[in-house]
């Protein structure tokens, strides 16, 4: 078994301490967030202020690492974790799009974030809508 070697490059800084307070997915709250990113990974962010949105990634470190099955809200009907959005998952990988308020050095002001507070920052993508939510093949 080979080892993997991810490494934090911020932390999330939020209201949300325990279960229960995050909103379900982090589109359902206008609550702002700051992302942290840590000064080694500061020359990263060139050209960040420019975004409208972002995709953070970042680590579920409360979640249930056993759990590989679900029930999702708003369903009666037990799923896989791999065909749900449940945090409770084998590799707590969780990823939102987020609104970016303001950047300033290394602090990122977020909307759209359902991280709890401290939350492990693993990595930060460009959002683009033509390429992430379009359909991108021709029907055959």
């Amino acid at each position: 078994m080979s080892v993997m070697n991810l490494k934090k490059i911020g932390l999330v800084h939020s209201i949300y301490k325990n279960k229960g307070d995050a909103p379900r997915q982090g589109k359902l709250s206008k609550q702002e967030s700051t992302i942290e990113i840590f000064p080694e990974y500061k020359e990263g962010l060139k050209g960040i202020e420019k975004l409208s949105h972002i995709i953070v990634l970042y680590w579920g470190d409360r979640a249930n690492r056993e759990t590989l099955k679900s029930i999702p809200p708003g369903s009666e009907t037990e799923k896989g974790v791999f065909a749900i959005r449940s945090p409770n998952r084998p590799n707590p990988i969780a990823l939102c799009v987020c609104e970016i308020v303001s950047v300033n050095d290394n602090v990122i002001k977020v909307i759209g974030l359902d991280a709890f507070n401290n939350s492990p920052v693993l990595d930060i993508k460009v959002y683009v809508p033509k390429i992430d939510t379009e359909k991108q093949y021709e029907e055959e």
